[in-house]
């Protein structure tokens, strides 16, 4: 099977503009492409995930991966998939963000002369003159054809500024500019790209003629795949110390039974074969699969290590006995006492397991929080420093969320 053959079978392929040239280009180790990240928050989520899998693949068959920063288009903000304006980022933000996401894009993708590339497109469209922009890419761009995209169609309704209204050209500008400098001569992205997309590719053909070689792919699902990250919590990230090992197992472990396999191919390296043959599970064996997910995927973000001590601590906590170590902990001090104890609704604060009184409330009250294996009956159970120390306080939320709380 060739590269693009199972890049299809895996369920990644959406759309294409010209599949016979991209699939020679991709299985010949021919594409030099690129996947952009907008540096709105300091960690790469799962709903990045996939993008960053399909680069380590590509990577793999002998391609060139170039990962976009969009300092420069972090500036505006993407209007995509949007109901309301992104809040404006500071200079500052988006330096650091960018940063971050360097590092943890290192884990996945190898970097260094003739391999990946990372480039920040604030380097070249934070530098344009803005009539200079107008006179060479405004001139390629249809108003009524922009209009009737569909990340700019959604918007319509509520308001779209203009600056949001510049996003495609900005982003199409990119494709054209990475074409010229860099040799790039495919672009990927979700399925909410694809109008954008389209932008480069026709921008590029405008300026450079029709036979300039520029490919438009995206990717089956990866509008979904930001959902992914999504959670009562907020987002489900990559780094470590926003989500914990544990809790980025816990996550993957818990998909629903409609996505396992749907999952397995797209994101794991696993061989088809293998995940093929699990077609036929029920029940208990699905359960097996969800595990098998959860610790391929912990194991590519947090390394093996990470991922056993994540399983071990699952398995302590639903299974019994076990090493419970692992488990997500928060640590009190004698501050976070009143009268030497604590209250159940502060105590869940304390753990972030609700973001208000009243939403701990709720949950108590509706009897969806035990301690140490007892349902909490009352909003007003307090537990006492001696409850506190040595194995602490175990805090049960819902049937999957553990916590342990010490002092």
């Amino acid at each position: 099977m060739t590269c693009y053959e199972e890049l299809k079978a895996r369920g990644l392929i959406a759309q294409v503009t010209n599949e016979e040239e991209i699939s020679k280009m991709i299985n010949e180790g021919k594409a030099v492409f690129y996947i952009g990240f907008d540096p709105t928050a300091d960690s790469l989520h799962v709903g990045h995930f996939m993008a960053l899998c399909l680069m380590k693949r590509l990577q793999m068959a002998g391609n060139r991966p170039i990962a976009l920063i969009g300092g420069g288009t972090g500036m505006i903000g993407d209007p995509s998939g949007r109901t309301d304006m992104r809040s404006m980022m500071t200079v500052e933000t988006i330096q650091h963000n960018c940063e971050c996401f360097k590092k943890q894009m290192e884990r996945f993708i190898e970097f260094g002369e003739g391999k990946a590339m990372m480039i920040n497109n604030a380097d070249w469209l934070l530098k344009l003159n803005y009539v200079e922009l107008l006179r060479e890419v405004g001139a390629c761009f249809s108003v009524n054809n922009m209009l009737r995209a569909e990340c700019y169609k959604q918007r319509m309704e509520r308001g779209l500024s203009f600056l949001e209204f510049n996003y495609m050209i900005m982003q199409s500008y990119d494709f054209y500019y990475l074409f010229q400098h860099y040799g790039c001569n495919m672009q990927f992205g979700g399925n909410d790209q694809w109008s954008n997309m389209l932008g480069g590719t026709e921008l590029i053909r405008r300026k450079l003629g029709k036979d300039a070689h520029a490919m438009t792919i995206t990717l089956l699902l990866n509008s979904e795949g930001k959902k992914m990250g999504k959670t009562a919590k907020g987002a489900v990230w990559l780094d470590p110390n926003k989500t914990s090992p544990y809790e980025f197992y816990q996550y993957w472990r818990n998909v629903a039974d409609d996505d396992v396999l749907k999952c397995l191919r797209m994101l794991t390296f696993l061989p088809l074969e293998q995940i093929d043959a699990m077609e036929s599970w029920e029940g208990a064996q699905l359960n097996t699969a969800k595990e098998i997910l959860a610790f391929e995927l912990t194991k590519l973000v947090h390394g093996e290590e990470e991922a056993s001590r994540a399983q071990e601590a699952a398995r302590a906590l639903f299974v019994g006995g076990g090493d419970r170590s692992n488990v997500p902990s928060t640590v009190l001090t004698e501050e976070d006492l009143r009268d030497g104890a604590i209250g159940i609704l502060d105590l869940m604060m304390k753990c972030s397991l609700a973001p208000s009184r009243k939403e701990a409330r709720r949950l108590v009250e509706q009897g969806g929080v035990e301690v140490n294996g007892a349902k909490v009956s009352s909003a007003n159970a307090r537990f006492a420093a001696a409850d506190l120390r040595g194995d602490g306080l175990m805090i049960r939320k819902g049937k999957k969320v553990f916590h342990r709380a010490s002092l």
